[in-house]
Formats: structure tokens, C-alpha cells, sequence
């Protein structure tokens, strides 16, 4: 009876964070600038009766992209943030802190403010957001290849991050130094992007993505094992024939996708990938990430879509999302280095 208890409240909790979800998904279709009732929402989802071609533009063109990039995007940090943290068994670490996500905003930036900035917002096509995901994805890659490269001559955890900092640092400068270069309407276009957001993509460019999230999010989950095994100790795993350096660069290579992808579509997101694991262990108190990636990835689904809501809800605009994204995210991070003091 004992041992059945921690399956029943898991898979309680698993249940909650499936329906939290299904609801957060549901209220960001129906919620947004413009009114629109529940019944008109089915009717344009589903294609039943006579639906207005506006109200259908809005629902299938604008809120569900949004939905299901808020959905993927939420899950692939939460995922990138819990396989830092194992790999280097730090609490504070994650793509952004590695340096991943400032190596993929130089790409963009170098796409964005080199080309005049004629990819913006919305208005970004079919050609704009392939230009931006590859610049995105070759920024990402650099980096990712230096870190791997790295974690091969450091073998002190503590100081790979540290050098993943500095180089965060120096691609910072590089980006400064070609806003300072770049024309008005690049560096409006650069900042509106860095602000981040999950709005702006169509049913066209949502297909990509969803597509390489998935299959990064999949494979990720085939790393499940790894990660318990570093639990019991790196001389430990390696004793079972755990490969640690094939381990740790394949962890480094799955945050590199997943981090590439969604800094592409979604803008450097913060927080969200630090925070969303600690949230996660709240509801699931173990280290096995059997349990644990397939709840952060509800979980982070959940919350992107929850920032999100809070980010249409006004009726005066859209907020940006790094301006809602702390409000969350901050608190946890305070908390965690609270909690390791003690």
C-alpha cells in the first residue's frame, strides 16, 4: 500500500498538469484583444457552420500558431533547463547561462541587423523565418561546438560554466558593436525581436517548428537513462559502462536544437528554462528523470502558455514577453539560491 501511494499522487499530478493544460491551451484561444465568443471558437476550430472570415483568420492564423508555439516552446526550455542542471549538477544552470542562447541571437542578429532588418514581427514570411532559424541555428551551433569543445579540456563543471558565461559575455559585445553599425529599422527590428514573444508565426511556419521541437523533445527523452545514471556518481555510471563524455555531449547537443529552435521563432526567452525544473520538483519531489522530463515538459508547456495569457490579457496590446516571463521565473531563482544557503 505504502509503495503505491508516491504512484497514485504522481500520476494525480500528472492528471492536474494535463488538464491545467488542456484549460491554459482552451483560455488562450478564447482570450485576446478581440472578443470573440466560445461557440464561434469551436465553430472555426472545427469548421462548423458559417464563421466569419476575420474571426477565423484571428483563431486559425494567429491564436492557435501562438498556442501551440507557447505549448512547445514552454516545454523545449523546460527540457533544455532540466538537462543542464543534471549534466553539470547545478541548480543555476541552463542554455542561457552556457551561452546557447546569446550564440543564437548573434546569428539572428547578424541576419536581422547586417540584412537592414527587413524580417519584423509579424510581417516575417515564409524566406524571413527561414533566414533567421538557420542564422539562429549557426549561432547556436558555434557556440555549442566551443562549449563541447570545452567540456572536453575542462573537466570541472563549475568552471565550464563559468567559460559558457564569458562567452555569453563576448558574443554580447559582438551584437553592441553591430547595433552601434546597424541602420534605425535593423535595430528596431533586432530589439522588437529580443523583447521575445509567441505571437507572429502563421499555420505555415508553426509546421517547422513544431516538427524539430518534437523530434528534439524525443530525443531528449531518449537521454532519460544518462541522466539517471549521473545521479549515482560519474565514477559510479562510468563503472556501468556510461560513456561520460558521448553523455555530456549529447546533452549539450540536444540543448543546442531545442534552444536554436526556439530562440528562432520565440526570441531569447529568460527565465523560463531556470526556473520551470524547480517548479517541477515542487509537484514531483524525486531526482529520476523518468518522471521528471515528462512532467517539465507539461510543466513548461503549462506555464509558457500561462505567461502567455498574461501577455494578451490587456486590452490596450500585446505585452512582451520578457516582461512577464520574470514576474514568474525571478521568484523561483531567489528561492533556489535561498534554499542552497541553508
Amino acid at each position: 500500500m505504502c509503495a503505491s501511494h508516491p504512484k497514485s499522487k504522481n500520476a494525480l499530478a500528472f492528471l492536474f498538469l494535463l488538464i491545467l493544460a488542456v484549460i491554459l491551451f482552451g483560455a488562450n484561444l478564447v482570450i485576446g484583444s478581440v472578443h470573440i465568443p466560445f461557440g464561434k471558437v469551436m465553430d472555426a476550430l472545427f469548421g462548423n457552420g458559417e464563421v466569419e472570415s476575420t474571426v477565423r483568420f484571428i483563431i486559425l492564423d494567429s491564436r492557435l500558431p501562438a498556442s501551440i508555439t507557447a505549448l512547445l516552446a514552454g516545454s523545449s526550455l523546460a527540457v533544455c533547463g532540466l538537462m543542464m542542471q543534471s549534466a553539470f549538477r547545478n541548480p543555476l544552470a541552463g542554455p542561457s547561462v552556457l551561452g546557447v542562447n546569446s550564440g543564437a541571437s548573434l546569428g539572428v542578429a547578424l541576419v536581422m541587423l547586417l540584412w537592414g532588418g527587413t524580417f519584423r514581427g509579424t510581417a516575417m514570411g515564409a524566406g524571413g523565418i527561414s533566414a533567421v532559424m538557420v542564422g539562429a541555428f549557426a549561432g547556436a551551433m558555434c557556440v555549442m561546438g566551443i562549449i563541447i569543445l570545452l567540456s572536453n579540456i575542462l573537466r570541472n563543471p563549475i568552471t565550464l560554466i563559468i567559460a559558457g558565461m564569458m562567452i555569453g559575455y563576448l558574443v554580447s559585445s559582438i551584437i553592441t558593436l553591430l547595433n552601434f553599425e546597424a541602420s534605425a529599422q535593423g535595430v528596431q527590428s533586432y530589439v522588437m525581436w529580443g523583447m521575445g514573444s509567441f505571437g507572429g508565426q502563421t499555420r505555415e511556419t508553426i509546421i517547422p517548428f513544431a516538427i524539430l521541437t518534437c523530434a528534439g523533445l524525443v530525443f531528449s527523452l531518449l537521454l532519460v537513462k544518462p541522466l539517471d545514471l549521473l545521479l549515482l556518481g560519474e565514477a559510479y555510471a562510468k563503472n556501468l559502462g556510461l560513456n561520460l563524455t558521448l553523455t555530456r555531449n549529447l546533452l549539450l547537443i540536444a540543448t543546442g536544437v531545442l534552444s536554436a529552435v526556439t530562440t528562432a521563432y520565440c526570441g531569447p526567452v529568460s527565465f523560463l528554462g531556470l526556473a520551470i525544473p524547480h517548479i517541477t520538483r515542487l509537484l514531483f519531489p524525486t531526482d529520476l528523470h523518468r518522471l521528471l522530463m515528462p512532467a517539465c515538459i507539461l510543466m513548461g508547456g503549462v506555464v509558457a502558455m500561462l505567461c502567455n495569457l498574461l501577455c494578451i490579457i490587456p486590452r490596450s496590446g500585446v505585452l512582451p514577453l520578457n516582461a512577464v516571463t520574470p514576474l514568474i521565473g525571478a521568484p523561483v531563482i531567489i528561492w533556489v539560491i535561498l534554499k542552497s544557503r541553508r
